[in-house]
């Protein structure tokens, strides 16, 4: 028996980083890759892809990571196990070992497919059996919304992927098991735990809870952002596992993010309600964990203790509940706040009202990119994009009509002269051209062909750097922003342990609290940055700018440049 395993998170939401699969296998030694795509929405998407064409239902963001990290795994001896089979698992699965022979390491693959999630097909015949599938927030039966409905999936725990990994799979592909089970399931593997060992087996599922969200737990919307001291090349969360149930959420080294006590502290209590935590498997109780500052950017976690499992599964159904519209106008300057009032109030008034007047709480940031290569821009800028919700600062969300960004053509003006004699019309009209003579008498316009003055641009143009109204904001933010106490107050009182060196003592029993330098903090006035991409052959500038709320009557002056 192993007495460690190291297993690597390179996924929390389909659409995450497309780098982090390949960051996690080349950064340092690892023995399993879990990948968590699925989320309650995305059963419904799936499900409906697949109505439209058989074939697909599955995550095929997949795919495209595995095309990177594939050969790489098998030489080395690392399994793969994720729930990106979506709604068509056994589909997911052909399309991997098509890849697999693409690679030439097909001899090498052995797929496993885990089914039993998807209740979709059968789920008449199961309100028919006596299963109500009562709402459990309003306690209405199923049927009063059968017509409606698009996805029905039951949650699933560990033990089908487990029986995978006897049967010697090294990429293992399932539907919608629990989130954590993805975790839980190598380290019950590799050490023997017994399904009905609680505290190992809550220690399984305490493990998979905190890495399953990706970067979240290593810097990522965290409330004390401002400690992360970096976000380049976020590093994704690695467990090293030990048999006794202990274990120690890391990241590879040299790479951007922050592993604490308080980032840990902060992903343990997501999603979450009572201490008693139910997944599929185990009840996990999170009054009884332990943290403790093993070192930099190194947690440890212990004194997981568990319960039977709970009595019945947790089905998760999506149904067709209304409709919903977004649109979004850029309004450019000068006067930018005023026009876009005087619109917002027009569009209300066209609308048939408007909410009620209140400060801005919410920023729009916009990216933009230029360049010659539309290649470049759609697999290098465009994924980039929607990994910030989770790792970088707290509060972002993306625009969900909009999508992932996607190249667009971009038509240049290039004025020139020519002489008219060069110039003949012609017509086509079914079978017949017909020539057309020039009609326009004999004058001349008097413009000589003569180079422009601004042949050549200037050198912050030619840099990349705008010069039209490249103006910044210096004063403060009149907006102040109160750190959120809703993860470290409200949602749970006193039942985590935490003993970090350089930080309060242990405490339980009490409200989790840490220490915030001072009540308030000022957000820095708006500013337009510049970078490069990283590791491009020819380097693009990108610039964004950043519009905070609350700053009305100032010159907030958007400022993109290109190559």
């Amino acid at each position: 028996m192993k007495q460690r395993v190291v297993i690597a998170n390179s996924s929390g939401f389909w659409g995450d980083d497309p780098g982090a699969a390949r960051r996690q296998v080349e950064g340092g030694a690892i023995d399993y890759l879990v990948m968590d795509f699925l989320a309650e929405v995305t059963m419904a998407i799936l499900q409906k892809q697949r109505a439209r064409r058989h074939e697909t239902g599955y995550t095929a963001d997949f795919l495209l990571q595995l095309r990177e990290i594939l050969p790489a795994c098998v030489d080395r001896g690392i399994r793969i196990i994720t729930n990106a089979g979506g709604v068509n698992p056994t589909g997911c699965r052909a399309a991997v070992e098509t890849l697999a022979k693409e690679l030439n390491v097909a001899d090498r693959v052995k797929v496993a497919v885990v089914l039993g999630d998807d209740l979709y097909p059968g789920l008449d015949a199961l309100l028919a059996s006596g299963e109500p599938l009562f709402n459990m927030d309003t306690g209405k039966p199923l049927a009063d919304i059968r017509g409606r409905v698009l996805s029905a999936n039951a949650y699933i725990g560990a033990a089908g992927l487990v029986k995978a990994l006897e049967l010697g799979a090294n990429v293992i592909i399932a539907g919608r098991v629990a989130d954590a089970a993805v975790t839980l399931a190598p380290m019950m593997f590799e050490f023997g735990w017994s399904p009905t060992d609680w505290d190992r087996m809550a220690a399984g599922v305490i493990a998979g809870h905190i890495i399953e969200c990706g970067a979240q737990c290593t810097g990522g919307n965290f409330t004390d952002w401002p400690l992360v001291k970096s976000y380049r090349q976020i590093g994704f969360p690695l467990v090293e596992a030990e048999p006794d149930g202990s274990f120690v959420v890391t990241k590879h080294p040299n790479t951007g993010g922050l592993v604490s006590v308080h980032t840990i502290t902060e992903q343990i209590l997501y999603e979450i309600g009572p201490p008693g935590y139910l997944s599929p498997d185990v009840v996990a109780r999170f009054d009884s964990v332990r943290l403790s500052q093993e070192g930099p950017d190194r947690v440890r976690v212990s004194g997981a203790r568990g319960e039977p499992a709970p009595e019945k599964l947790k089905v998760s159904i999506s149904f067709q509940s209304g409709w919903r519209a977004f649109g979004r106008l850029i309004v450019s300057g000068p006067d930018t706040l005023a026009k876009a009032t005087r619109v917002a109030e027009a569009f209300w008034e066209s609308a048939g009202g408007r909410l009620a007047k209140s400060e801005p709480g919410e920023v729009l940031v916009q990216f933009a990119v230029r360049d010659q290569d539309e290649r470049k821009i759609n697999t290098r800028f465009a994924p980039q994009l929607v990994p910030r919700v989770l790792g970088t600062v707290p509060g972002i969300s993306y625009i969900a009509d909009q999508g992932r960004p996607r190249a667009s053509e971009v038509i240049a003006f290039w004025p020139a002269l020519v002489s008219r004699e060069a110039v003949k019309q012609r017509v086509l009209i079914g079978d017949q051209e017909v020539l057309v003579a020039d009609q326009a008498g004999t004058g001349r316009s008097s413009i000589v062909d003569r180079p422009s003055s601004m042949v050549h641009p200037p050198a912050e143009a030619a840099a990349g750097r705008s010069t039209i109204d490249d103006r910044r904001s210096t004063g403060p933010s009149d907006r102040t922003v109160r750190v959120p106490q809703h993860r470290r107050d409200r949602a749970f009182r006193g039942h985590l342990c935490m003993d970090a060196r350089a930080s309060d003592a242990c405490v339980r029993g009490a409200a989790l609290r840490r220490s915030v330098p001072g009540q308030s903090r000022a957000l820095p006035a708006a500013q337009s940055s510049g970078d490069e991409f990283p590791s491009s052959p020819k380097p693009w500038r990108w610039r964004h700018a950043v519009a905070p709320a609350g700053r009305a009557g100032k010159d907030l002056r958007a400022v993109f440049a290109g190559c």
